[in-house]
């Protein structure tokens, strides 16, 4: 296992706990980034997106945010650096919650779906 495993983790959202818990049940004490307090940067984003295996910014975003809707961010125009600038900016539109370890990441939806990092 790795020497480190990260939960982006939001403490309101359901799947964000149960993730959370599920690692820890497991024995990983996970380092929790509360990202709506800290959010990544534009280069972390782009990590994340690698790790991912996600070929646009606007897979990791929450599309049915209403913030997603006012900000325009469907437009089909809109380049990667200005939808991965308004995740920066607007943390709340980052997908959650996000695990990363052995350099690789998971969405943790459904929280399962985490677990395939830690082998």
């Amino acid at each position: 296992m790795t020497d480190a495993v990260k939960i982006y983790h939001n403490p309101r959202c359901s799947k964000s706990r149960e993730t959370l818990s599920l690692l820890q049940a497991t024995g990983v004490e996970p380092e929790v980034v509360l990202y709506l307090e800290t959010p990544p940067d534009a280069q972390t984003i782009r990590q994340l997106l690698t790790m991912l295996e996600m070929g646009s910014a606007r897979e990791l975003m929450r599309q049915k945010e209403d913030l997603y809707k006012s900000l325009n961010l469907n437009d089909t125009h809109l380049s990667e650096d200005r939808l991965i600038q308004a995740m920066v900016e607007n943390p709340k539109l980052i997908e959650r919650p996000i695990v990363v370890a052995n350099g690789k990441a998971r969405i943790g939806r459904p929280p399962e779906a985490v677990l395939s990092l830690l082998d």
